[in-house]
């Protein structure tokens, strides 16, 4: 499997000290992506599936905090086959495991009896909107997320809010998630930055994204109103 980064990082990526993967490749094309340059297929390092086994077992004494291994991207479930591989033996030696998922891979499911932690992103509630900006639908995120749900399982979803693109509506968010079980499920805003603008090589199409704190605390209020949990990280 093919890594663009990798690097130890505290709470940001699932709970604790945590040694994180960037996974090259993504099926999504964001128009605000912060990580650009691990959209494509081509570029990243090969690593084999023993490589990174021996890499997270030799740094079990830095899992500090409830701390572990966390495969982001890109898109992490690209690499479903070899990932189901890895997460396998992690659990096996009682390795805390996280993934951070745009929630469309047929595959989910299957990943996440292995997974302690699951992050999942739910951009877009409109799937014509979503097609516009993500250059994919989001029927199987929905799909995801209601099996998710109904399975009982930890689910942290993050919805990031870019304004002009999915702030207008947070009701519409509320209400489709709170027709679900979601007492093991929390929810996160990440408000619209450019951290990663200056990484595009070709034109960055986000103009006047950022959110104000109103916005932000409209969906606060709304979503404790539908009685959805509400994390910081």
């Amino acid at each position: 499997m093919k890594i663009f980064n990798k690097g130890f990082n505290f709470g940001q990526d699932g709970p604790g000290n945590r040694l994180v993967y960037h996974l090259q490749g993504c099926n999504m094309h964001c128009i605000w992506c912060s990580n650009p340059e691990g959209m494509s297929s081509n570029g990243g390092k090969e690593y084999t599936i023993k490589e990174i086994i021996s890499e997270v077992l030799s740094c079990k004494a830095m899992f500090f905090s409830g701390g572990g291994v966390t495969f982001t991207g890109g898109e992490a479930t690209i690499w479903h086959s070899e990932l189901l591989k890895i997460l396998q033996r992690l659990k096996a030696e009682n390795i805390h495991t996280c993934i951070e998922t745009n929630g469309t891979s047929p595959h989910l499911m299957a990943l996440s009896d292995f997974v302690d932690y699951l992050i999942m992103d739910f951009k877009i509630f409109d799937s014509e909107e979503s097609k516009k900006y993500t250059g994919i639908g989001n029927e199987k995120i929905k799909e995801n997320f209601e099996s998710l749900a109904r399975s009982g399982r930890q689910l942290h979803i993050r919805i990031p809010l870019i304004n002009g693109i999915n702030t207008h509506n947070p009701v519409e968010f509320a209400s489709y998630f709170s027709r679900f079980a979601t007492d093991n499920t929390v929810f996160e805003f990440l408000k619209y930055h450019e951290y990663g603008k200056e990484k595009w090589k070709t034109e960055y199409k986000v103009n006047n994204g950022f959110v104000t704190d109103e916005c932000l605390n409209e969906f606060v209020q709304i979503f404790r109103k539908h009685n959805l949990k509400l994390t910081i990280t």
